[in-house]
């Protein structure tokens, strides 16, 4: 018998650019006024990265009796699935891993932590080592980016945390507890429309449009997320508004910059958008950091 573990303050694993967990309340005005007392609810999140939504979603509403998280990033997905099944063998991992790491200098850590890299960039390790590497690389590297090259590596250089969380057994083990309710795939957003139905909402938090030359942290995954793949999940919402179901996505405000330019608002024209104010996160000057518009798009009436 699975001992119970309270799920309350389950929160992401990971640091993940563009995480929604500022955002929630956004996300929940976006919500139909009745969602809380609708019956036989299911979630859908097709790009589910760091899972802010999803985690707090599962806790605030046990309407939803079944999720599906998707995305295509095989090492995030591949420690989604071992927090869900070995949660106690990546908590050992993680421990040795920071047991080792923070007693180190400066140059000791930055050479640890290339030597780690590079061993996640063999793609030749197990389940557990690669949910343990993807983790510790994350908190370790510069401003928690995941950022991949031509070939498919990671490569983002090593952060200077003086004291970080590598191993955060507690938060761990509540999110093994909230994904025992959840399905995991790896793929192309696209396959999740087979969910689609009138009881099911999705959220869709993709690559966001570059709205400047240097904010473009798109490539998670080898081949981006271009105008043409923004038009395709598009498409992929009228598909699953005209099957019934409810959608609220997320995006950058290209008229932050350009006030004139229409890309999101003329794509969408036939849905909801609303404008709302969130903080940059990640920018390497810091002048460049603070509050921006993005956009909330729905087919809710009432968003």
């Amino acid at each position: 018998m699975r001992l119970f573990i309270d799920t309350a303050d389950a929160r992401p694993f990971i640091k993940w650019v563009g995480g929604k967990t500022q955002l929630l309340s956004e996300v929940k005005s976006s919500l139909p006024r009745d969602f809380a007392v609708r019956e036989n609810v299911t979630y859908v999140e097709p790009f589910v990265g760091g899972g802010a939504v999803m985690f707090w979603i599962l806790q605030a509403y046990p309407n939803i009796e079944r999720a599906i998280i998707n995305d295509i990033n095989e090492e995030l997905i591949c420690t989604y699935h071992v927090i869900k099944e070995e949660v106690e063998g990546l908590i050992a991992a993680l421990a040795t891993l920071q047991n080792e790491y923070i007693p180190l200098k400066a140059d000791a850590r930055k050479d640890y932590f290339m030597g780690k890299r590079a061993r996640f960039n063999t793609k030749q390790t197990d389940p557990v080592e690669t949910a343990a590497l993807f983790i510790f690389l994350n908190r370790t590297c510069f401003n928690g980016l995941y950022r991949v090259n031509s070939k498919g590596e990671f490569n983002v250089p090593h952060g200077k945390y003086a004291n970080p969380r590598i191993c955060d057994a507690e938060n761990l083990r509540a999110c093994s507890a909230v994904l025992q309710r959840v399905e995991i795939l790896c793929g192309d957003f696209a396959q999740t429309g087979q969910y689609a139905g009138p009881d099911t909402l999705y959220y869709f938090d993709p690559p966001y449009k570059p709205i400047t030359e240097s904010s473009s942290f798109t490539s998670y995954a080898k081949g981006g997320f271009d105008d043409a793949e923004q038009i395709r999940l598009r498409d992929f919402c009228d598909r699953i508004a005209a099957a019934g179901s409810i959608f609220v996505a997320s995006n950058s405000d290209p008229r932050d910059v350009n006030p004139e330019e229409n890309f999101f608002d003329n794509i969408y024209q036939n849905f909801f958008i609303k404008r709302v104010s969130a903080a940059r996160m990640i920018n390497s000057d810091a002048s460049g950091r603070g509050a921006i518009s993005e956009l909330m798009i729905s087919n809710v009436v009432n968003a």
